[in-house]
């Protein structure tokens, strides 16, 4: 059964330095010790959340837009040597004499995995499709009074992705089966990707720039994530249970890289609803040090981080431009899905700093104090800007609030009636940064 762990706990505050992201009350090892498929990180199910109740709308108010960009669901691996490495190390090993009997377990598991898997690579799974029916079946449950409108118009658009694509049929199969009259406009074209996909990859220059090499900040900040990789690594009790030959082990074993790949497939086996029998390889510490070389990736070629001076988000720019300028021209009740990748959605929390995301650690062994990816961007995460507007006969301002994987969220935005924002207030901050 699935161990289910607490959502962000949101900061009280209005200003972006006061804001600051709070967790369980617990340490991350303590966490992945409850529950060791969160060390999966980015590729953690989005199901393992908990969402709390929503606030209701503000009196005489009424949602009438929503406006959506969500990562892909739970998939398989991308490449090829994710599974076929390890098989091919633990093959080698049988054919020494060098296996343990868990060893030969071990091989004919992953041995398993490989066949199962072949021309599957980076496709949703159906625990993928699972999710994005219940994304899509809490969004017209949260907010009727949009998703059961006569003739709703829906504009959804994905990434050229299959995995992306499948994630967007399934949650508009669960709208249109809501509201059978809704018009529902599907789109994935690569004339939308300088929005919906740029290019996150840091280059000399402006970030989202074109080729080029890394910068020297990011080759250093990726050198320290190497190191501290290195540091916390420790794959000797793991080849221990699994050959009986530890000088053989030496002399023909990349110890670390077969450590992760059997983990990468053991933690995925969440995105299939599969055993744990290669999960219970693993103590909950080692896989806490796995987690930390994931978390830290993360941290440096994404978020805000100052070792690459917080230029990662800005790839997100135009996406933000796109959210805001769609907004604009909403007169009636309608809905904007996208769907994307978690290369995407960590630079747009970043950028809008939701919840303190766009938190910046100089001392990267505390990375984990205030930022874990398991929360951020588990498979299918999502952010929701629901717009609502004075009944009619009312007066007063459009409002907005940020739903982050379905929880109420704070932004750097003052604010008297929390979780609802000034949509003039939000409008003009975000321009205001983007016009720096």
């Amino acid at each position: 059964m699935k161990k289910i762990i607490s959502c962000l706990l949101l900061a009280c505050s209005v200003a972006a330095s006061a804001q600051v992201q709070r967790f369980s009350g617990k340490t991350a090892l303590e966490e992945i010790a409850a529950d060791k498929f969160l060390a999966a990180g980015n590729m953690a199910d989005y199901d393992r959340l908990t969402r709390t109740p929503l606030t209701p709308a503000p009196k005489g108010y009424e949602p009438y837009y929503l406006s959506h960009y969500g990562r892909h669901g739970a998939r398989y691996l991308l490449e090829e040597s994710d599974y076929a490495q390890p098989v091919q190390t633990l093959q080698r090993a049988r054919m020494a004499g060098k296996l343990t009997p868990l060893g030969e377990k071990v091989l004919t598991k992953l041995d398993s995995m490989q066949k199962t898997t072949r021309d599957r690579l980076g496709d949703l799974t159906a625990v993928g499709q699972r999710q994005h029916h219940g994304i899509a079946k809490r969004m017209a449950q949260n907010f009727p009074e949009i998703f059961k409108t006569p003739n709703l118009p829906i504009h959804s658009i994905s990434t050229t992705s299959i995995r992306a694509i499948i994630s967007m049929m399934a949650e508009c199969e669960e709208l249109q089966a809501a509201n059978p009259s809704a018009r529902i406009y599907n789109d994935a074209s690569k004339a939308d990707m300088h929005y919906m996909n740029h290019s996150t990859s840091p280059r000399s220059g402006a970030a989202g720039g074109g080729g080029g090499m890394p910068s020297r900040n990011l080759m250093r900040a990726m050198q320290r994530q190497s190191a501290i990789s290195d540091s916390v690594k420790h794959p000797e009790r793991l080849m221990q249970t699994l050959f009986n030959d530890q000088h053989w082990v030496y002399l023909n074993v990349t110890t670390g890289s077969l450590m992760s790949k059997i983990a990468d497939i053991a933690l995925n086996m969440q995105s299939h609803d599969g055993d744990t029998m290669l999960l219970d390889l693993f103590t909950p510490e080692e896989l806490h040090s796995l987690w930390i070389s994931n978390n830290l990736y993360w941290y440096l070629m994404y978020s805000n981080a100052p070792q690459t001076d917080g230029k990662q988000p800005w790839n997100q720019k135009y996406l933000l431009q796109n959210i805001i300028e769609t907004a604009d021209t909403v007169t009636q009740k309608q809905v904007s899905l996208r769907f994307g990748h978690d290369t995407v959605v960590l630079p747009l929390l970043c950028m809008l700093d939701i919840d303190g995301s766009a938190v910046q650690v100089d001392d990267l062994n505390k990375l984990d104090e205030s930022f874990r990816t398991y929360y951020l961007i588990p498979t299918g995460c999502n952010v929701q800007f629901v717009f609502y507007r004075p009944k009619k006969g009312k007066t007063g301002d459009v409002l907005v609030k940020v739903l982050f994987n379905e929880c109420e969220s704070h932004l750097p935005i003052e604010t008297a009636t929390w979780p609802y924002y000034k949509w003039s207030d939000v409008r003009a901050y975000y321009l205001a940064k983007l016009n720096k």
